[in-house]
């Protein structure tokens, strides 16, 4: 088996594959990176603060977000990749496992998001889509863009990472489902869709009120998750499994206020899009024949540099680039005009024969590059474009000229450092059957901390199984303990029992927050509506806060009051509601979360009466709240 694993690394190493969908797949974690710090910046007060707004305890937090929104904003665009890989994934452990978001705010992708990134400091990130690829181009200025090769990265770079982030996932999922009786009915999509905390403000009731329809997409998800593993990487099934497992998760995040996590598993879709794919949609958009040829001096570095950015964020094609010196002789159109008129100047033709230069032509590139139009309409601006035209015949007229022959040679190119290229390529190269034999025992040992999390939590921890010999027993509970907790913090490695039977059973009440305004009239505060739907953007990480820790089937005395004192000194602030003069009223709902199927079940839970059931108060920035002594009883 371990022979048959080598050989078969080694063979997938030696396949070559386009990196586009790599520099996609950096692009989408970088964007679903960038999306959750924007959100934890929002609700800093209210995450990180022992008291919104009153104890704040870590005034730097807003600081370090920043920062880790510049490094994701590096990791969007490429740029440095090896740095800001490991600058995130670094911000993506301090934040979850040293701030309060681990204990109280969930964000049901946290662990994801860091195994995710384990594997992308070990990916050739920076080959596709990349401020890296114009980088390594700039060091090389007086290479033709043409000649450059199409970047190409091991099938390993595709095949590793689906594996363990989607594959093992998938099945620890699947087997924690099989515990869960609404999942074995057929319904582990239809019960959290008939929660009023989990739906988003999308009504889905027509889909779910077909019971045919939902139980299929309910098995469908079960049969999906159990053989994704196995069948994925079948090239017949690929197209098949890609489109189960979009529609999947794009229902999560539509349908679901758990939208991080559908985004999330989303990104890693962009690795199983089929090769061919990308060429034919490449084909589709890239431009058939130049719309603008540009002409430029060969002996410019900057003239050459400004032709490898132009051509860099050119992704449809539409420009053509053309040695000014080697061309002009063949070139009818400028016949008009000789070789030194030709190089003072950036000069460019388009399809109708119309002659441009100067910045006429950098107007004409933007628009003909299409998605930078609006760029070049606002360049073309009369002010706009006379500030323009004076800074670009200042530096046209100071450009220096070189001779490339001399020059060229001594041009620096960048070394490439990711560990991808040192591991994937420099040291498989040298020592191929070394590489493969150390990978694989890599490989196994991620296999064996999957399993023994998938074991301990999702068999002998659901099956309940009397253990005879506790003396022999707790060490090797404890060891597994342990291993998890390591598997999980840096490997995001951790137990996928997403909504089963442990977590719906007994979900039978509901509580939201109002107030009076200073006319006496009630207001819902903007967290839970009277449906009983968390109303974004309390969604999720604070919807994980309130519907999985504060409101639960037994409900915790301590941790309720604790997070309606969050609750309400946040959006108290937020909504500049006086505190120290305003009574909230604590509401409860009955509501049902069957195992079986029942029509309209939704609207029967969104239309459930209310209860006063409480009130909390404030005074000289400490509050009193009264509950019933045991809200699980009502």
């Amino acid at each position: 088996m371990y022979k048959l694993l080598t050989e078969k690394l080694l063979s997938l190493n030696t396949k070559e594959s386009p990196a586009t969908g790599i520099g996609l797949f950096r692009v989408l974690y970088g964007l679903v990176t960038l999306q959750e710090i924007i959100f934890l910046l929002y609700f800093n007060h209210l995450i990180f603060d022992p008291i919104p707004y009153i104890d704040v305890e870590f005034p730097m937090i807003p600081f370090f977000l920043c920062l880790w929104g510049i490094i994701a904003s590096f990791v969007v665009i490429g740029y440095r990749y090896q740095f800001s890989m490991v600058c995130n994934y670094i911000f993506w452990i301090i934040f979850v496992n040293f701030t309060t978001m681990q204990r109280d705010f969930d964000g049901g992708f946290d662990t994801f998001m860091i195994g995710v990134g384990f594997f992308m400091l070990f990916m050739p990130g920076d080959r596709a889509l990349s401020i890296d690829t114009l980088r390594y181009k700039l060091s090389t200025p007086f290479r033709h863009y043409s000649t450059y090769p199409t970047p190409v990265v091991s099938n390993l770079a595709y095949i590793i990472p689906t594996i363990i982030c989607l594959g093992f996932l998938y099945f620890d999922s699947a087997v924690h489902k099989l515990f869960a009786e609404h999942w074995r009915n057929g319904l582990g999509s239809w019960l959290p869709s008939t929660q009023p905390y989990y739906v988003s403000a999308l009504d889905m009731s027509s889909l779910l009120n077909n019971e045919i329809l939902v139980k299929s997409i309910g098995y469908t998800i079960l049969i999906f998750q159990f053989s994704f593993l196995f069948l994925f990487a079948k090239r017949q099934l690929r197209p098949i499994y890609l489109l189960i497992g979009l529609g999947m998760h794009l229902g999560i995040t539509l349908s679901l206020n758990i939208y991080p996590f559908g985004l999330g598993m989303i990104i890693c879709y962009a690795l199983l899009v089929p090769f061919s794919w990308w060429r034919k949609m490449g084909s589709l958009v890239r431009a058939k024949a130049p719309l603008l040829t540009v002409f430029y001096d060969q002996k410019c570095p900057l003239c050459n540099r400004t032709i490898l950015i132009i051509n860099h964020f050119d992704i449809f094609n539409c420009i053509d680039f053309r040695n000014a010196q080697e061309y002009a002789q063949n070139h009818p159109e400028l016949s008009h005009l000789n070789l030194e008129i030709l190089l003072t100047d950036l000069y460019a033709i388009d399809n109708q024969h119309r002659v441009y230069s100067g910045v006429n032509t950098y107007i004409q590139i933007l628009i003909k590059m299409r998605y930078t139009a609006l760029i070049g309409l606002i360049l073309s601006l009369p002010i706009i474009k006379d500030i323009a035209s004076k800074k670009y015949r200042l530096i046209a007229d100071t450009r220096t000229r070189i001779d490339c022959n001399s020059e060229c040679v001594t041009t620096i190119v960048l070394e490439d450092k990711t560990l991808y290229h040192q591991l994937f390529e420099d040291f498989a190269h040298r020592k191929p059957k070394a590489f493969s034999r150390k990978l694989s025992k890599i490989l196994i040992a991620i296999l064996i901390l999957q399993l023994n999390s998938t074991i301990h939590y999702g068999l002998l921890y659901r099956l309940n199984l009397p253990i005879k010999n506790a003396q022999f027993s707790a060490p090797i509970a404890e060891a597994s303990n342990t291993l998890i907790m390591v598997s999980l913090t840096f490997l995001g490695i951790t137990p996928h029992a997403l909504y089963v039977h442990d977590h719906f059973a007994g979900y039978d009440h509901i509580l939201a927050i109002t107030y009076k305004d200073i006319n006496g009239n009630e207001k819902w505060l903007p967290f839970v509506n009277e449906q009983g739907r968390l109303l974004a953007p309390n969604w999720g990480r604070v919807h994980s806060m309130w519907a999985n820790i504060a409101v639960t089937p037994t409900i915790n005395d301590t941790r309720l009051k604790k997070f309606i004192m969050k609750v309400t000194a946040f959006w108290g602030v937020k909504e500049n509601i006086n505190l120290n003069g305003t009574v909230f009223t604590l509401k409860l709902k009955k509501i049902n979360s069957p195992s079986y199927w029942v029509y309209d079940q939704l609207h029967q839970n969104f239309s459930a009466p209310w209860t006063d059931i409480g009130t909390a108060s404030w005074k000289n920035n400490l509050i009193h709240i009264d509950l019933p002594d045991d809200i699980n009883l009502m």
